[in-house]
């Protein structure tokens, strides 16, 4: 930023308003998200393709961003933060201008894959917030953020299903092009400049490709499992090619000079945990918001689902908005009285919970508003306990890549939720080529034990949860002293 904009807003001023401005960016994140589950049977008629076809402007997006996310972590570790989080905002106005313009699906998917750069924001915004915050206030930020890029989705859904109605499906792309846009002048004017905060290191491009090659891979193969069939050579080998692609970026990230993500990092038992956390939750997460979202707006003639609008189906996740963060500000009593394992165990067993309760009662609409509140319990005390797991476990400088990789295994899972979401409901088709009610009970029942499962995944390393030798976590390059004698933040 310039001498001229320090003098107009002033140090102290500034400082006020990058917490604020760092919010708007992740939320800008969740208005992304926002424009998928809820506006799937819009693009589908819209388009004229099927449900699964349409999937893919929210699994783009989605996928996308899991790539961005360890890129902008990356690049954020150093003098080019600023400079990252403009083009990433750029990225996404761009990208909601080509949606709105889209005369296909094709081009749909393009727009909504730039959109999905913006997924990217997030990681970059906590470090950017643990470097320019007083140390008191970061834990509270990166707790918050971590709960906006959620929150935000359930905000967006109903403003853009409002959209939707009033000025159709582009409509709601344009609304997105000018909060991006919005978000682009605030990070401008007030985020200060990062240049001259240590040397911009080599960038790990040849990791990059392969991360994404290897998403994309598995991805596809999930997605288009049920029509191309599992058994067949082509879903095989795509998915063996994904394993194999995995397997080689693990190789070549633990012997690169400057990797995208510091995977030893892993070996201490709290990162290890939040980020399998993560993963297998994201998975829930979005088999619960496609599925139901989905399930409300089936026409009541197929025997179930509610005939509701985009706008009400939006509106069923409000309370997911607010449960998560109204249920986020309880984390630092909940963490004193119970530790941090088991505040994540718990709320993956009441996100688990939530997604049973509708698989077994989903006769009226109130009850799937009750099934997002509960979901919104769990989740927002989960993904406000992950983030504060990692920032402690890791050294200052590491931050924008720990939190990049959580956000990759993050997005992962979103993506493979809405993927197996798609698959589970076109194997559940009836002959109208519409699902049927049993795929939407599937859909909640393996998200409900995939909760389960990331339950035991949070508890089961307390009784090894002993911090590495110095030398499994210590990075070569990082003597600073911010690094205690473990290696560790203090």
């Amino acid at each position: 930023m310039g001498i001229g904009a320090e003098e107009v807003l002033g140090g102290g001023r500034r400082g006020a308003l990058i917490g604020p401005v760092l919010v708007l960016a992740t939320l800008v994140a969740g208005i992304i998200s926002s424009f998928g589950a809820p506006l799937i049977p819009t693009v589908a008629r819209d388009f004229h393709v099927s449900l699964s076809s349409a999937q893919w402007s929210l699994t783009v997006a989605l996928l996308v961003g899991a790539v961005s996310s360890p890129v902008f972590g990356r690049l954020g570790d150093g003098p080019r933060r600023r400079a990252t989080l403009l083009g990433g905002l750029a990225a996404v106005t761009a990208g909601g201008v080509v949606a709105a313009l889209a005369d296909g699906l094709g081009t749909l998917v393009v727009g909504r894959g730039l959109q999905g750069v913006g997924l990217g924001l997030v990681p970059l915004a906590m470090a950017t917030a643990r470097e320019e915050l007083p140390r008191a206030r970061v834990a509270p930020m990166i707790a918050l953020l971590s709960v906006s890029a959620g929150a935000g989705l359930g905000a967006g859904y109903p403003v853009s299903g409002l959209i939707v109605e009033a000025w159709g499906l582009a409509g709601a792309y344009w609304f997105g092009a000018v909060v991006s846009g919005f978000a682009l002048v605030c990070v401008a004017a007030v985020v200060p400049s990062s240049a001259g905060r240590g040397v911009a290191a080599r960038f790990d491009w040849p990791g990059t490709l392969l991360l994404a090659l290897a998403i994309v891979t598995t991805l596809v193969a999930v997605a288009e499992g049920t029509e191309w069939r599992w058994g067949s050579p082509t879903v095989i080998g795509l998915l063996t090619a994904g394993a194999a692609l995995f397997a080689v970026w693990a190789v070549q990230q633990s012997r690169a000079e400057n990797p995208l993500v510091q995977l030893r990092l892993l070996r201490h038992p709290s990162v290890f945990a939040a980020d399998a956390c993560a993963m297998v939750l994201g998975v829930a997460m979005y088999m619960a918001l496609s599925g139901v979202t989905e399930f409300v707006q089936s026409p009541r003639s197929g025997g179930f689902g509610f005939s509701a609008s985009a706008v009400v189906a939006g509106l069923v996740l409000i309370p997911l908005s607010f449960l998560m963060l109204g249920s986020s500000r309880f984390l630092p009593a909940l963490v004193s009285l119970m530790g941090a394992r088991a505040v994540l165990a718990l709320g993956c067993l009441v996100s688990a919970l939530g997604c049973g309760f509708f698989a077994v009662v989903h006769g009226a609409l109130w009850q799937a508003f009750v099934m997002t509140g509960v979901l919104g319990v769990g989740l927002g005390t989960t993904f406000a306990a992950i983030p504060g797991l990692i920032v402690e476990a890791v050294p200052a400088r590491e931050t924008g890549s720990a939190m990049g990789f959580y956000q990759v295994v993050r997005f992962t899972g979103f993506s493979l939720g809405s993927a197996l979401t798609a698959t589970v409901l076109a194997a559940h088709a009836g002959g109208d080529g519409q699902p049927a009610v049993g795929g939407f009970t599937m859909v909640l029942w393996i998200a409900a034990g995939i909760c389960v499962v990331a339950a035991a995944l949070a508890w089961f390393p307390r009784a090894r949860a002993q911090r590495p030798p110095a030398d499994e976590i210590r990075l070569p390059e990082q003597t600073g002293d911010d690094l205690t004698s473990d290696g560790l933040r203090p």
